[in-house]
């Protein structure tokens, strides 16, 4: 249950914590696939601060308005700023998949649309909003490779019914998915031990998660403060493969 807690700083204790649980689950944003070379939203490095080339920013870009009626602009800026073909999984990832892997971890719910945490071996992964991974057409769902999709220099068109593709992701505007948005808050409420990482958590609703936690630890990495670090049992800032790797390592 949030806001119970004095916030503690210990690596050590947090470990002692997390051996004690039996069911986790971790929530992370765009921090957690930084290390993998693909540049989060918000921070000074980040998308939105990054020049486009074009007048549209980045979030107009993203929106469903923008997909639907500039689609060759938006398969442009897809391609030269949010495809990351050589990304690999970093620390983090790993660490996730082998706390699954022992069954301390119920799920991994992620904001990011990387695919990097099923590249790692997670098995239980609940994308909040969506994948580049999956394209399909918006008239007959007919679904296309993504890598069929990034190699071709022009907006792709169904090549059975002629239908616009898009990408399986969440654009601005447009809803989660039901199914997916549900089961997330499942396994948060689930869960007696929860890890946020890499989130600035301003995002909503998927920053909302949170008010459907129940258990009795919360731990937050970030490296930059949160409107939720004085409501956590545990709280650090830095580098989220690191602390994972640390407070993990004997479960």
């Amino acid at each position: 249950m949030l806001g119970h807690s004095q916030v503690n700083y210990s690596l050590e204790a947090a470990r002692e914590r997390l051996k004690t649980s039996r069911r986790v689950t971790f929530f992370g944003g765009a921090g957690v696939s930084t290390a993998s070379g693909i540049p989060d939203f918000r921070s000074a490095t980040g998308l939105y601060n990054q020049m486009t080339g074009s007048r549209y920013s980045p979030e107009t870009m993203l929106s469903h308005n923008f997909f639907v009626h500039h689609p060759d602009e938006f398969y442009a800026f897809l391609r030269s700023s949010l495809y990351y073909p050589d990304a690999k999984p970093n620390a983090a990832h790993y660490v996730l998949a082998q706390m699954e892997e022992k069954e301390k971890l119920n799920a991994v719910i992620t904001q990011n649309i990387d695919g990097l945490h099923q590249q790692a071996g997670s098995k239980v992964v609940y994308e909040l909003h969506g994948s580049l991974k999956r394209f399909y057409c918006m008239r007959c769902h007919r679904a296309y490779q993504a890598e069929r999709v990034y190699s071709q220099e022009t907006t792709p068109y169904c090549e059975v019914c002629g239908g616009l593709v898009r990408p399986d992701v969440v654009l601005y505007v447009e809803p989660l998915d039901p199914d997916v948005l549900n089961a997330s808050i499942s396994a948060v409420r689930k869960a007696d031990c929860m890890i946020v990482g890499g989130s600035s958590l301003v995002v909503y609703p998927a920053a909302g998660l949170l008010d459907y936690f129940r258990g009795d630890c919360l731990i937050l990495i970030n490296r930059e403060p949160t409107p939720y670090d004085s409501q956590a049992d545990f709280v650090f800032h830095g580098d989220i493969g690191e602390v994972l790797t640390q407070i993990s390592c004997d479960l």
